[in-house]
């Protein structure tokens, strides 16, 4: 047992671990003591039911001392004199742990799927007194204490409580509220170093460049989205359209004078303008916390929290509200395979490779200068997992799209013989990340139904999109990276060499039905010198935008779900800039407004159309009409919806038109041309086939009726058999 002066001297010098055995109310032989460390002020008196009780100032700078016979009222009150300025609160060591062992438990298991709420700051009642509780994960500390505005950044005034064996430190400060600055200082047990971080699981932050957590709320915000959540339950989003729009919430619009719209303003400048664009969803980069506006959001720093550049928590509740009401689902990209080195934030956060590996072979991306996190360790994959869960909770989100899956799958993923440590069965598998992520996707699916996982993995690892009890990865779909790498590879040959390349357009039918795909154009095909999708185009200025109307109707007629970034939708003419809004001001000139309306006008025929989207992940919704016409790179292919009904879709990918062209039809009849990217409404030459076509016994592309057609330059159309 320590002695007072053992005590005092380990409190004076910020090195207690259990500060509850020294400070607060205590029995001894000759009745009740009282301690009291606050090294700012000049008096203490303690309230006893009837009278305020003065506290002996002790030798030591900072300790007060009260003793009695009789037991003082729990939780103490006291007056605290800070140079003539009074003040009134509890002693934060008269209150009892409110973390239950169950919880505890849980977490050390790894399968606190709240610990959101076990852990971090929480405006609470305690003992019929509201002030806030605070609990960390540092299993390597000798001491924790919480450092804010209300006690002057000052780690010896509230040293924490250490939970057992758990690793977790939990203090209950009294009579402060929401708004609260505040950080943990840690002392770590082996070096003795001291530590000033931000809460793992804060809820919120201040605005950069500082970097303290903010004491905020986790309920309160009235949902207006029952019927979405009802509907999105029971929603078969296999059979259904999905059209996502990626943006970045600080550059698609900002104010005037450079500043970023806040999450309610975005909602009511964004929210109608997809409608009218027909996205089924909208696609956030990262909105966590992150210091530096030109990670774009990859740098998380607060896993918990939403970014303050865009406004509070509730803020992005009302946008979100906002997109449910109207029928917009919301996904966040979301970045499980690494975090940044800041030294305030979990890098080392106890002074050990708590989060991430000791050894750099394992814990570091080199190429990225950020640490990996260490999935084998239960605290760890249970911060990862809660906070999957809390973004689908606690803001009703609807898909995570998992950012840089490959990097998590392979243990020599961009590294060098050498640079890298196999598992334990000598492979290059990362064996604790795969069963990560498939308990996150059982967790998302069973706990949230109808929500979605969306994986960014570039590499043949495969059933990455199939269920965990077949064997798979269990995510909703996988982005189709081999399809957009052949595509844009193929759009940007100029057209008289595109028949040498006519494989990149007809190869992704040999993998396409292994997984559930999407086709992305996302933020990283326009940035870091590869040009904005427009300027990727060859020839002429009509031809580029002829070109840039071709491509949009391939992706948006090809099996597959959709995606586009921002700019995409009108051509933007220069690659994004994170610093800056859209180029908007283009929307004044013609060629570049009809993309958009192109783009529109595909977005609800695509939603419109079953043959177009039910059987985007089935063979039976695909069949070549033409695939081999590479003298002239021309594809003509068959789109079927589950009742039989189809679509026939034409892609001319070079100048020339093409009148006089046939194709086979299966079916007798007239058909219309539903839709014509060369329409002079999107700034085309306006060539096509407007008065109808009528099937003529002519066998062709195996089939025994055909069409003969004009087919426009550069272009795409889609026919559709009327009655």
């Amino acid at each position: 047992m320590p002695s007072d002066t053992q005590n005092k001297r380990s409190i004076l010098e910020a090195r207690h671990h259990d500060p509850f055995a020294y400070l607060g109310l205590h029995q001894n032989k000759s009745g009740w003591v009282l301690r009291v460390y606050q090294p700012h002020a000049t008096e203490i008196s303690v309230f006893d039911g009837a009278n305020w009780l003065p506290l002996q100032r002790g030798r030591a700078d900072g300790f007060f001392l009260w003793q009695g016979k009789a037991r003082l009222p729990v939780p103490c009150l006291l007056r605290l004199n800070f140079y003539n300025h009074l003040i009134e609160v509890h002693d934060p060591y008269s209150f009892g742990s409110s973390i239950t062992d169950h919880d505890l438990y849980l977490f050390s298991e790894g399968r606190l799927e709240q610990a959101y709420r076990m852990l971090g700051a929480h405006h609470m009642e305690c003992e019929s007194v509201w002030g806030v509780r605070f609990a960390v994960w540092a299993p390597n500390a000798e001491r924790v204490s919480v450092v804010g505005d209300f006690n002057g950044w000052d780690g010896r005034v509230n040293p924490m409580r250490a939970l057992g064996s758990t690793g977790v430190w939990e203090l209950f400060v009294p009579d402060i509220g929401l708004g609260e600055f505040y950080k943990y200082e840690i002392r770590n047990r082996q070096s003795g170093d001291v530590f000033v971080k931000t809460d793992p699981y804060g809820l919120s932050f201040e605005m950069r460049p500082g970097t303290a957590s903010r004491v905020s709320v986790l309920d309160g915000y009235q949902w207006r989205d029952a019927a979405w959540q009802e509907q999105r339950a029971t929603r078969d989003w296999l059979h259904q359209p999905l059209n996502v729009y990626e943006i970045h919430a600080g550059s698609w619009k900002r104010h005037w004078d450079g500043r970023f719209y806040n999450f309610r303003e975005l909602a009511d400048s964004l929210v109608p303008y997809a409608q009218e664009m027909g996205f089924t969803h909208i696609e956030l980069m990262p909105i966590s916390e992150h210091p530096l506006d030109e990670s774009w959001g990859y740098q998380t720093t607060g896993y918990f929290g939403v970014t303050s550049r865009y406004g509070t928590p509730d803020d992005f509740r009302y946008f979100v509200d906002a997109c449910h009401v109207v029928g917009i689902g919301v996904i966040l990209d979301w970045v499980p395979a690494h975090f940044p080195k800041d030294s305030w934030a979990l890098a080392r956060f106890d002074g050990t490779a708590l989060y991430e590996h000791e050894d750099p072979r394992l814990g570091e991306h080199q190429d990225w200068g950020t640490l990996i996190f260490n999935y084998g360790r239960n605290e760890v994959r249970n911060f990862l997992l809660a906070n999957a869960h809390f973004w689908l909770s606690e803001f009703h989100i609807d898909g995570l799209r998992v950012d840089a899956v490959a990097s998590m799958l392979y243990l020599d993923y961009s590294r060098k013989a050498g640079e890298w440590l196999p598992n334990k069965f000598g492979g290059r598998e990362n064996i604790e990340a795969v069963d990560f992520l498939r308990e996150l996707n059982v967790m998302t699916h069973e706990r949230f139904p109808g929500t979605l996982t969306l994986a960014e993995e570039s590499t043949s690892w495969p059933m990455i999109s199939r269920p965990t009890y077949l064997g798979g990865m269990g995510f909703s779909m996988k982005w189709n990276m081999g399809w957009m790498n052949d595509t844009l590879a193929y759009i940007e040959h100029d057209p008289v060499h595109r028949r040498y390349y006519h494989n990149q357009l007809t190869f992704g039918q040999l993998y396409n039905y292994t997984e559930n795909f999407m086709l992305p154009f996302s933020h990283d095909e326009v940035v870091h010198g590869k040009r904005s999708l427009l300027d990727k185009m060859p020839g002429d200025p009509w031809q580029k935008f002829a070109n840039m109307r071709l491509l949009l109707t391939y992706q948006m007629t090809y099996p597959g779900k959709k995606l586009n970034f921002m700019g995409n939708e009108f051509a933007q003419g220069h690659e994004w800039k994170v610093g800056t809004e859209l180029d908007w001001y283009l929307l004044g000139r013609s060629e570049h407004n009809g993309v958009r309306s192109l783009l529109r006008d595909l977005g609800h025929l695509y939603a419109a159309s079953p043959a177009l989207h039910e059987l985007d992940f089935s063979p039976e919704g695909f069949a070549w009409l033409e695939c081999n016409d590479a003298d002239q790179s021309v594809l003509s292919f068959r789109r079927i919806a589950r009742d039989g009904s189809c679509v026939v879709v034409l892609l001319n990918f070079t100048p020339v038109p093409r009148p006089g062209y046939r194709v086979g039809v299966r079916h007798k009849g007239c058909y219309r041309e539903i839709f014509n990217s060369d329409s002079h409404y999107y700034g085309g030459s306006n060539m096509g086939n407007g008065l109808g076509l009528a099937t003529e016994d002519i066998s062709w592309n195996g089939e025994l009726q055909s069409l003969q057609l004009t087919l426009p330059p550069l272009a795409g159309i889609v026919l559709q058999r009327q009655g």
